[in-house]
């Protein structure tokens, strides 16, 4: 099975419109850039995406909501951008908020072929409402259900041709969840290396999550918030 394809437009070529859509990175870091710069190109409508965050008013997955093209967004953390709390108060936007946590198991058993599991955080509060409970071992849980995608986007530090994937730092956080769950995985790297260039000890995600793989270009890597320390007088 070919996997590796030229670009991020040949890779993406059959995302449509409606597409529920995994994306990794944790914040500004690890995001695929390439990939959702060409999502932005096409202009693709009435998405869901999945993601932790949905990056900043100009940056990340940002750009998407400033063009209109995401009609939902299920994620944990949104306090770095404008456009999405303007759309969410007029709403353009429906939105599913999860605890992190929450938010990483979901997608991790979507991955493993779990499609439900009982957790005790959120209950009692709206995270609960409408959501079966149960107590167990003596603790009130939520039943939460698994997540996965149609398209699962994520970025690597280096991948080889068969997929095989290693992340570099704060992007192995939902990057590898993310690939896990998606029904068609597609990974750009930094670094696209011969088969057998990797160590097995070290590999993140193996090549059986993977279906599509191409090497990133103009990676801009933007910080989200820069602190520095001011210069000596």
């Amino acid at each position: 099975m070919k996997k590796v394809y030229p670009d991020a437009q040949a890779a993406l070529h059959d995302v449509t419109d409606g597409a529920v859509i995994l994306s990794g990175g944790f914040g500004l870091s690890g995001n695929p850039e390439n990939c959702i710069r060409e999502l932005a190109r096409r202009k693709l409508m009435g998405l869901t995406i999945i993601s932790n965050n949905c990056g900043t008013t100009d940056k990340g997955l940002g750009v998407l909501l400033a063009q209109g093209q995401v009609k939902k967004m299920i994620s944990s953390y949104v306090g770095e951008n404008k456009i999405f709390e303007q759309q969410f108060l007029g709403g353009q936007l429906e939105v599913e908020l999860c605890p992190q946590g929450t938010l990483a198991e979901r997608i991790r058993a979507g991955g493993a072929g779990i499609e439900a599991f009982f957790t005790p955080t959120g209950y009692g509060t709206k995270v609960a409402e409408g959501k079966e409970t149960r107590e167990i071992g003596g603790k009130a849980c939520v039943l939460e259900h698994a997540l996965r995608g149609d398209v699962a986007i994520v970025k690597a530090w280096k991948g080889d041709a068969w997929g095989n994937l290693v992340f570099r730092k704060t992007s192995r956080n939902f990057n590898p969840l993310m690939a896990a769950a998606g029904r068609i995985t597609i990974a750009e790297v930094e670094e696209l290396v011969p088969v057998g260039s990797l160590d097995p000890d070290q590999i993140h995600t193996p090549s059986i999550y993977v279906q599509r793989i191409f090497q990133g270009v103009d990676y801009v890597k933007p910080i989200e918030q820069r602190t520095v320390r001011k210069r000596a007088s």
